[in-house]
């Protein structure tokens, strides 16, 4: 069903479900697996360069660090995974990786905002559907860690 699957990582509680829950997926079809974070370039962030330089660099250093250690944990699962890290819009960004991996379907978390944090950090699931062309899985159930290594091994012994 799925070759290609996107899954867009950010470090928050909402992406670590979205990674368990995509991963399995991906296992269970066996899959080609992208790993992308993607560092906020939005007003907010932009203005906050401005006022004190390096604060891009900062973000970008701690995205890098966020998906080298979900890459990691995608290996030791068995996966190959291309790890991607970019900056600028989430959505913008995670529908151009789409397009250019040739996606099944992208794996995204959830979780809410007020409209402050919408405003400084950018509304990524508002307008992510509009920036794909392929399916997008919203994954909201929680994985317990005993839960996610007994399907990670049943599905490596599949």
């Amino acid at each position: 069903m799925y070759r290609r699957i996107l899954l867009a990582y950010d470090g928050s509680l909402e992406g670590a479900l979205a990674l368990r829950e995509g991963a399995l997926l991906a296992k269970a079809c066996c899959c080609e697996v992208v790993l992308l974070s993607v560092a906020p370039g939005t007003p907010g962030v932009q203005m906050a360069e401005a006022v004190q330089g390096g604060v891009i660099a900062q973000l970008l250093d701690s995205q890098r660090q966020l998906l080298d250690r979900a890459c990691a944990r995608l290996t030791q699962l068995g996966f190959a995974p291309i790890a991607r890290l970019e900056c600028g819009e989430p959505a913008q960004i995670i529908g151009v990786v789409a397009a250019e991996m040739g996606a099944d379907l992208v794996v995204v978390g959830h979780h809410e905002q007020s409209m402050l944090s919408r405003w400084w950090s950018g509304s990524t699931d508002a307008s992510l559907i509009d920036h794909v062309d392929c399916s997008v899985l919203v994954c909201r159930n929680p994985i317990s860690d005993e839960a996610f290594e007994a399907a990670a091994r049943a599905n490596a012994e599949a």
